[in-house]
């Protein structure tokens, strides 16, 4: 009967093993995602960032353009000669 109590606290000291391996595998392999997540985060934040700068740029650039071409027109439009 001893070895009956014996083989039950070896079964059972080998179980709570297992589930604490599995529990500390558990939160690394947690940490990793989290870390990997945020690292995805951070790098999407900066291309937004980038992003959101061009198009910016973009657009003045554009509206440069545009007062450019309509001064342009304007000031050719000026200097013709008027025939009678």
């Amino acid at each position: 009967m001893v070895t009956d109590r014996e083989e039950a606290q070896a079964r059972a000291e080998a179980k709570f093993q297992k589930q604490q391996k599995a529990a500390e595998e558990g939160a690394k392999v947690r940490a990793e995602h989290e870390a990997h997540a945020q690292a995805v985060d951070v790098n999407t934040a900066r291309l937004k960032s980038l992003r959101l700068a061009k198009e910016a740029a973009d657009n003045e650039a554009e509206v440069k353009r545009k007062a450019e071409a309509q001064a342009k027109t304007k000031s050719s439009g000026r200097n013709k000669k008027r025939t009678p």
